[in-house]
């Protein structure tokens, strides 16, 4: 086995100092891509598509849950699968608590084509509560592009869906897929995907930050607990 090699203190404090440098860099870099990404254009979703959850029939301006955007976990699970795909199974084991998230005006919803009542048991077995869908009377998957036809056959990819609301209008923002969701499932990994970011006054394109936005590492952060139940909420 290849182990780090063992230096003195004095030694390990130089090179981690110069790694330092690195990851600041790196951070700053990130920052820059965040901001190239909130700049991208948006295209309006004029289709009619049907999901079923919980609470029945419902369209993809019901996933926002009244909030002004909408983040769209792409999970593997196809209508003859008795189970959810594994790999986006722990990627939703790292979502956080949502509060946190709703806050900041954002909505999660999970989207499978699986019919619901094959979601439903799996969902109950792994113990989540987060809303998940189906999109199986739908075009949903095909057109982002998360099922696939390969060789006359239907394959699922994993990847994660951004879409803003502006009153009744619902506008597609962002997608990414497989390696893309790398490093993604805290809550400002999530916003940083989003138009609006995570409303902090620093982030750039200017005027993105909004009035229910609570600033990461602020004072507006809460216990998901005590966050209001209207937090976030865009009617």
């Amino acid at each position: 086995m290849s182990l780090p090699e063992i230096v003195s203190r004095r030694e390990w404090r130089v090179a981690r100092e110069a790694l330092l440098a690195k990851e600041k860099a790196a951070t700053r870099a990130r920052d820059a891509l965040n901001a190239e990404r909130r700049r991208l254009p948006m295209v309006e979703v004029d289709k009619e598509y049907v999901f079923e959850g919980g609470d029945g029939k419902a369209t993809l301006l019901d996933l926002f849950e009244g909030r002004r955007q909408l983040v769209v976990q792409h999970f593997m699970f196809a209508p003859e699968w008795d189970a959810g795909c594994r790999s986006c199974s722990a990627f939703l084991d790292q979502i956080g608590h949502l509060a946190h998230l709703r806050a900041r005006g954002t909505a999660f919803a999970v989207v499978s084509r699986a019919p619901y009542p094959k979601i439903l048991p799996f969902k109950a077995r792994m113990g989540w509560t987060v809303p998940w869908y189906s999109s199986y009377v739908s075009d949903f998957n095909d057109d982002y592009e998360v099922t696939l036809e390969h060789e006359g056959e239907l394959t699922e990819r994993p990847g994660l869906s951004c879409f803003l609301r502006d009153h009744g209008r619902v506008f597609h923002t962002y997608s990414t897929y497989e390696r893309g969701l790398d490093c993604l499932g805290s809550t400002t990994s999530l916003l940083d995907l989003t138009a609006l970011g995570r409303q902090e006054a620093w982030e750039e394109p200017k005027g993105r930050a909004s009035a229910f936005g609570a600033p990461a590492g602020s004072e507006r952060v809460r216990y998901h607990d005590e966050y209001d139940e209207c937090d976030g909420y865009d009617g």
